[in-house]
């Protein structure tokens, strides 16, 4: 089925968008500023850079919610329950965005208000500054972790449907969950190490390169349909 390749290739497309994205804003635009010890000095330098970020992020959300849009009719083939599952999470995950958008641009205007000082009132906006900046750190975190979810229902389905190798599923599993392990230790305060996000950063380069070389996987389908 020559739809499923297209499909499987856009789908692709859309999730190396998403991975760009991902490294362009939490390693380049706002991750090198919003957990600097100067943070509240370094926000206002950078505001430009924050409020691009904070719009990529809402169309890596909205993409994502496209993409299971577009997966779920080949979804539904095969599990109803997990293509609807995989499209709410996707919208559960640019809520949770959403609210995290909302931390990063508090704390710029946190530090906008703290270059400014115009009031003199440098300790109680440093005290407020301890305290955005924490809200920020949950916030971002209870992201990742809200993000594993369509992550880890996405390779699940494919393991289930035989859409794309079962081994890049098996991985993506597994890489998801290491990733939910890690994330939930850190926020208890017992980070395992960050390493173990390097695989769910590796499946998720390798995912996109494949569909947009192989696309979907149609042959169950089309036994199915003989």
């Amino acid at each position: 089925m020559k739809s499923n390749k297209k499909t499987g290739r856009l789908v692709g497309l859309l999730f190396l968008i998403i991975f760009a994205t991902g490294i362009t804003v939490y390693q380049f635009l706002q991750g090198p500023v919003l957990f600097s010890d100067d943070f509240l000095t370094a926000t206002s330098a950078n505001s430009n850079e924050i409020i691009i970020s904070t719009l990529l992020l809402i169309l890596s959300g909205i993409t994502s919610i496209v993409i299971a849009s577009v997966l779920l009719p080949i979804f539904k083939k095969h599990s109803i329950i997990l293509a609807f599952l995989y499209l709410a999470s996707s919208i559960l995950g640019f809520i949770a965005i959403s609210i995290d958008n909302i931390s990063v641009l508090s704390m710029l205007e946190l530090s906008l208000e703290y270059t400014k000082n115009e009031t003199g009132n440098s300790d109680i906006l440093n005290t407020l500054g301890s305290v955005f900046y924490k809200k920020h750190w949950w916030t971002h975190y209870l992201s990742l972790l809200i993000s594993c979810f369509p992550v880890f229902i996405l390779y699940y389905t494919f393991y289930v449907s035989k859409l794309i190798p079962k081994v890049i599923s098996i991985v993506g599993i597994i890489a998801v969950v290491l990733m939910f392990i890690e994330i939930l230790f850190s926020i208890f305060g017992n980070s395992i190490s960050m390493n173990m996000l390097l695989p769910i950063g590796l499946i998720q380069l390798i995912l996109p390169f494949w569909l947009i070389l192989k696309g979907l996987n149609s042959t169950d389908l089309e036994t199915e349909m003989k």
